[in-house]
């Protein structure tokens, strides 16, 4: 249960770090000239941050019993259609996804997703 535990909080900062380096520092510019186009302000109030670290903590606790229950690779893909493609779906829907950051989105998304499985793997000894 104490590896669990750990396991999906040190997932959580993990994911909270890869969040916030993509979407904060790398593709900021992309995130706000979007909305700047749709003649909105990007949210980035505290509230915001506070809302995407309860993604994350959710997040990481579903890839927590994904990965219990498939392999490392089903989960990778399990986790990241789940985690990422889904909510690309929607945004893309509601036109708040600036197509452009999908080039580093991808490929960032599949990696922030893999370590975190591994972080999980690793503290709690999970299939794969």
């Amino acid at each position: 249960m104490k590896n669990r535990i750990i396991a999906i909080i040190l997932t959580t900062i993990w994911i909270s770090l890869s969040e916030v380096f993509r979407n904060s520092f790398l593709l900021h510019s992309h995130w706000i000239e979007h909305y700047q186009n749709l003649g909105q302000i990007f949210p980035e109030q505290p509230i915001n941050g506070m809302v995407w670290g309860i993604w994350a903590l959710v997040f990481a606790t579903v890839m927590y019993f994904i990965s219990q229950k498939f392999s490392f690779n089903a989960s990778l893909i399990l986790c990241w259609v789940i985690g990422f493609v889904m909510m690309w779906l929607v945004i893309g829907n509601l036109g708040v996804l600036p197509f452009s950051i999908l080039l580093w989105a991808i490929p960032l998304s599949i990696l922030e997703v893999y370590i975190s499985l591994f972080i999980l793997k690793f503290f709690t000894k999970t299939k794969g």
